[in-house]
């Protein structure tokens, strides 16, 4: 009973169907954290260098500007982002309409079918 009961289940790798990380880092947020991580600090040490007169007050800014990025990011394209995203999805106006048949080959077939109907609903 033992050999039935092994050859009805299978070993399924418990990989498939994940998404693949960096530790707690979703592989698909590396590239945008790494953009937002260096253009802040070229905004930082760049734009705005002059006005810090320590550089501890740069990186401070730098990486609480960093966090700010990233947090918003993840936010809105993290792994239920359609909860958040969902939300700006502008609904649809149907309205109920009727385009008037009109023929490539014979321009007047409407025409002509408007005379014979109208001189049979006369009689």
């Amino acid at each position: 009973m033992s050999q039935e009961r092994e050859q009805d289940f299978r070993p399924v790798n418990q990989v498939l169907g994940s998404q693949p990380s960096l530790g707690p880092i979703p592989a698909d947020q590396i590239l945008p954290w790494t953009v937002i991580a260096l253009a802040s600090y070229f905004i930082i040490n760049g734009i705005f260098g002059g006005i810090f007169q320590e550089e501890f007050q740069k990186w401070l800014w730098t990486v609480l500007i960093t966090g700010w990025g990233i947090g918003t990011w993840w936010i809105l394209t993290g792994g239920r982002s359609w909860s958040f995203l969902s939300k700006f999805v502008g609904v649809p106006a149907w309205t109920r309409g009727f385009a008037r048949y009109q023929s490539l080959l014979e321009v007047n077939h409407e025409a002509k079918n408007r005379k014979t109907k109208r001189r049979h609903r006369r009689k």
